[in-house]
């Protein structure tokens, strides 16, 4: 950081004005982990103060166009890539757009020499720019699609993951659709500024600056309708928890209690009780448990939002919803898959208010709701809510903190438990709502663990990838219903090597690994996608592969030959017929990827979970977290013991086996934490990954100004240089590559020789961990936001990636 950041602001400015000076102050306490300005080179940068109010008038380029009389000034957020250009800017209003520039609509002006969408955050009758402002060039539609409270939100994520409020705008509103703008029958529907005068005569006039235009909601415990009241929600699945009851009738009264939720195994347990799904036998307790906290709080008049891994869950949520008392028009979908019109469609129901409930995945996370008194967050362990694109924000993090800002409660539930949401629980932020032990004994099925310990007795057939013990208990769990078969690859042999010298098989021209797509297909590069029909050996020439990982369509193939005469449903994305959502409770063998095991009537009779070494053999902190979440995520799907039982197979690590066994994620995750505190790893650290070409990466981190404190755990980890042969794997994160490095590599290059192609270590791209007490964390985001921007205005060579609390450390 140093005093050029605010000569940095001001460089590519637009004529339209710079509303915030953006300058970077020196924040940081002389005895923080971070430097202060003057020791990294640097000076505070000269404010320019609070400039003095003036007629926006005085110095315009107005070319003759008339200029509204009211409120004649628009603060405008601009979709602009550059760090350094992050910030609101102010325009005039042309007297023909005065109606319809309202706060929250899309906008188009001229910034520079090009016009650039973006969005009406206030309107204001004078401007602190001492420059000239120009007129706005038209106002895309006059849909009001960016709420107060959605803006506020996009402005504190972006302030904790250090990147960009247009970054977050992008994540947070999907793509207008001018069609579905148009659908006649829309309440509060518009199309643009043709349509306004039209639009209104059929709605009440608006005061100009007031918020976004949604339909009124009653104030708690007011009737939503003119309908009699509905009988008091139902709270029968939260009776096992301790204190279950009691956050229900606190959310009733308007309340905003923080939870974090260990649910309870089970399928179809609370089909009869009031206010159970519709769907019966095939309703998980979780989602019917969800569907009432949801009914407490429509209840007391408020608004909810539900965030769920994926598209099935939507499904499973919104029916047990229904099963609750919830009419389905209260309830809107939101779900990216729709496809655009569908989606938008679905968000413009709940920013005009048509619906009090907003049910999706991710990105449903930043939809408006109207009056919002409950957030619920189910399965945060899964993958699916970490958002792949910048600045890489958790659907936890960033519902929490709307939470907060909004005063509305906080529902965190999951089979398993992150080490995130136990510190939540440490830090006294939230409370914990769990089960006692005997019930959640009573509930769960019993769990055995087939180590190689377990099954020394069995002599050489203990190596087998599906033991004698396994193999017999299934053959009797199909004389009572289906059985599960958890494998933690997909497609048929992912992974093959040489079947001599047993060296992994390698693509020949990019070096990634070979896969068996096929019984009888060829090998394929599981990277570029190639196929290896002539594939020999660059250790020892011979042609001949063997397995090194079974994907889950062989294993439904092995299973057809051990089990015959039984059907066999494969469950999983790259599976012909996809994701199964739901089965009979018939005899059969339901093979399945984590993530995609459909829910049985009744729930599963016995669930094999293979390869358990595979599940735990990751690199990443997480790995046992995330194990026993998948693990706990397929058990709560069968019946509770004695009649259903879970087989764990293979030698998993200790800790998440343990776990498992005892049905206790919460006292995994505490001992996770207290690890990770004593060596300051997160979440007891805030980290963030720089990743990138040396140079760049090396002059951002510098600005930042870090001290080294190994007693409080702050300093600079690295920097590192990445692997150039894992593309797809960036630095920092997941789905995004680093610069490749393999620059004339041949085709004929040997596996790991990226050294010996000429490749010189300046070349490679590196990264560099920052790391620095919690109550530090806001401000390394603040540096390293201001650092970009220093970087976006000099124009600096290179590339350069920041993430914070990047996941592979988390």
């Amino acid at each position: 950081m140093n005093g050029d950041v605010d000569q940095a602001v001001q460089h590519g400015a637009a004529e339209g004005g710079v509303a915030e000076d953006g300058r970077v102050e020196d924040g940081a306490a002389d005895d923080g982990a971070l430097l202060g300005l003057d020791e990294v080179g640097g000076v505070p940068a000269r404010g320019r103060g609070k400039a003095k109010s003036r007629d926006p008038l005085d110095n315009a380029e107005t070319n003759g166009i008339p200029i509204a009389e009211t409120l004649p000034v628009a603060r405008v957020v601009l979709d602009l890539q550059p760090a350094h250009l992050d910030q609101p800017y102010d325009y005039l209003v042309p007297a023909t757009m005065a109606d319809d520039a309202q706060p929250g609509v899309r906008i188009k002006a001229r910034f520079g020499r090009q016009d650039v969408a973006g969005y009406v955050v206030a309107r204001q009758e004078t401007s602190d720019h001492d420059g000239r402002l120009v007129p706005l060039r038209r106002v895309v539609s006059g849909e009001r699609v960016l709420t107060p409270q959605v803006l506020d939100l996009c402005r504190a994520v972006a302030d904790r993951y250090a990147g960009t409020l247009a970054d977050v705008l992008r994540l947070a509103l999907p793509p207008r659709h001018a069609r579905v703008e148009k659908e006649p029958g829309s309440v509060g529907a518009s199309s643009g500024p043709a349509a306004s005068a039209a639009a209104s005569e059929e709605a009440p006039p608006e005061d100009a600056a007031s918020g976004p235009a949604v339909v009124d909601v009653p104030a708690p415990g007011v009737p939503v309708s003119d309908e009699p009241a509905l009988a008091p929600p139902s709270s029968s699945a939260w009776v096992p928890y301790r204190g279950g009851e009691a956050y229900l009738r606190r959310i009733l009264a308007g309340e905003a209690p923080r939870a974090v939720w260990s649910a309870l195994p089970g399928v179809g347990v609370d089909a009869g009780s009031h206010g159970g799904s519709g769907s019966g036998t095939r309703t998980p307790h979780w989602a019917a448990a969800v569907a009432q906290v949801v009914r407490a709080c429509t209840a007391g008049g408020r608004g909810v939002l539900v965030v769920v891994p994926d598209a099935r869950d939507v499904e499973r949520v919104t029916a047990a919803l229904e099963g609750a008392g919830i009419a389905a028009d209260d309830v809107v979908r939101l779900l990216a898959d729709d496809g655009p019109a569908p989606r938008y469609r679905a968000f413009l129901r709940a920013s005009r208010g048509a619906a009090r409930v907003v049910v999706g995945t991710r990105a449903a996370m930043f939809a408006p709701v109207a009056d919002l008194g409950l957030v619920v967050l189910w399965g945060d362990g899964e993958e699916t809510l970490a958002e792949p694109h910048a600045p890489y924000p958790h659907a936890r993090d960033v519902l929490a903190l709307r939470a907060e800002r909004e005063d509305a409660a906080f529902l965190l539930g999951s089979p398993g438990r992150t080490v995130q949401a136990q510190a939540l629980l440490a830090s006294g932020w939230a409370r914990e709502l769990a089960a006692p032990r005997d019930i959640v004994r009573a509930r769960a099925p019993r769990v055995r663990a087939l180590t190689s310990v377990e099954l020394a007795r069995e002599g050489a057939a203990a190596a087998a990838r599906l033991p004698s013990t396994a193999w017999r208990a299934a053959r009797e769990a199909l004389d009572r219903g289906p059985v599960l078969v958890q494998v933690p690859r997909s497609g048929y042999l992912p992974v093959v090597a040489c079947s001599r010298c047993r060296v992994a098989a390698r693509c020949g021209h990019c070096h990634g690994p070979l896969g068996l797509p096929h019984a009888d297909g060829a090998p394929q590069c599981t990277w570029c996608g190639r196929l290896a029909g002539g594939w020999r050996c660059e250790e020892c020439g011979w042609t001949g592969l063997r397995s090194v990982r079974v994907g889950s369509a062989r294993t439904a193939e092995e299973l057809g030959r051990a089990f015959t005469g039984v059907p066999v449903r494969l469950s999983a994305a790259s599976a012909p017929g996809g994701v199964i959502d739901a089965v009979p409770a018939t005899p059969a063998l339901i093979v399945a990827t984590p993530g995609a095991e459909p829910v049985a009537d009744g729930g599963y009779a016995i669930a094999l979970l293979l390869d358990a070494a595979v599940m735990t053999g990751g690199t990443g902190l997480a790995a046992g977290t995330e194990a026993l979440h998948r693990w706990l995520a397929a058990s709560s799907l069968v019946r509770p013991g004695p009649g259903g039982q879970v087989l764990l197979v293979g030698d998993g690590a200790p800790g998440p086996t343990q776990a498992l066994v005892r049905w206790d994620p919460a006292g995994f995750a505490g001992r996770e934490l207290d690890e990770r505190a004593e060596l300051h790893l997160p979440p007891a650290v805030r980290v963030a990954a720089v990743t990138g070409d040396r140079t760049a990466v090396d002059a951002v981190v510098g600005r930042v100004g870090l001290r080294e404190d190994l007693g409080a755990g702050s300093g600079v980890l690295g920097p590192v240089e990445i692997d150039p042969e894992t593309p797809g794997r960036g630095p920092g994160g997941r789905g995004t590559g680093a610069p490749s490095a393999r620059r004339g590599a041949g085709a004929g290059s040997r596996s790991g020789s990226s050294r010996d192609s000429g490749v010189q270590a300046l070349d490679l791209p590196v990264r560099t961990v920052l790391r620095v007490p919690l109550a530090q964390g806001d401000e390394l985001a603040r540096r390293l936001k201001a650092s970009l921007a220093v970087r976006s205005a000099r124009r600096e060579g290179g590339t350069v990636r920041v993430q914070l609390d990047p996941k592979e450390m988390l």
